[in-house]
């Protein structure tokens, strides 16, 4: 899925902003635009921002596939800020959490290395994975955060993840109503990162809320 916002597009030479992830930033299961990724680039937008948010994330993806498909990525888009919400995946097939951090640690070095902003999403697993796997896996991304002093998000899924009706059937992938929350929980800390344009004027324009009933 590679793909910016038609109905928010930004200029043609606005900076790019490039999400490298799975399937909870593919849209997986919802309907196309309504995930927190296309969200983003509305609030961007109007925000009063220049910038063309780059959906590079596939449902499924582990940080192996991830590292392996960033090099063009990065050579196509040159991306101001890459972010990167890869990791679930490896946990819940069991890959030795050496080889994920190891994976994630190369992303961040090469997307630094072609001149990008880095913003690392963690995320957690369910406890039945055993508590000490769990704990290691979810401190792995504020490590690695801090250690390559990237930007950080700690959940994705805070906010959603005590609600399981804000979820699909499979109980893991977050239903549409969810994504505004997801948004918010990414927004503060990609913010920071924009540069405004002469061209474009600060609108006092705010992520939109999730309520049960959206």
């Amino acid at each position: 899925m590679l793909s910016g916002t038609a109905a928010n597009a930004a200029s043609s030479d606005a900076p790019t902003i490039l999400v490298v992830g799975d399937s909870l930033s593919a849209e997986y299961g919802i309907a196309r635009g309504a995930g927190w990724v296309n969200l983003m680039q509305q609030t961007i937008t109007q925000s009063g921002f220049d910038y063309n948010v780059v959906n590079a994330s596939i449902s499924g993806d582990t940080t192996s596939g991830g590292r392996a498909r960033l090099a063009p990525l990065l050579a196509r888009y040159h991306p101001a800020i890459t972010v990167l919400e890869l990791g679930g995946n490896d946990a819940l097939r069991g890959i030795a959490l050496d080889l994920t951090r190891s994976n994630l640690r190369e992303m961040i070095v090469a997307a630094r290395k072609a001149g990008s902003r880095v913003i690392v999403i963690g995320m957690r697993i369910p406890p039945n994975y055993g508590p000490d796997y769990s704990e290691q896996f979810f401190t792995m991304f504020s490590t690695l955060a801090k250690q390559e002093k990237t930007g950080y998000v700690p959940f994705l899924l805070a906010g959603v993840a005590e609600h399981p009706d804000w979820f699909q059937q499979d109980q893991i992938h977050p239903l549409a109503k969810a994504h505004p929350q997801m948004l918010q929980n990414v927004w503060p800390t990609v913010k920071p990162l924009l540069k405004r344009t002469a061209q474009a004027p600060a609108k006092a324009t705010h992520p939109r809320s999730p309520s049960p009933g959206a």
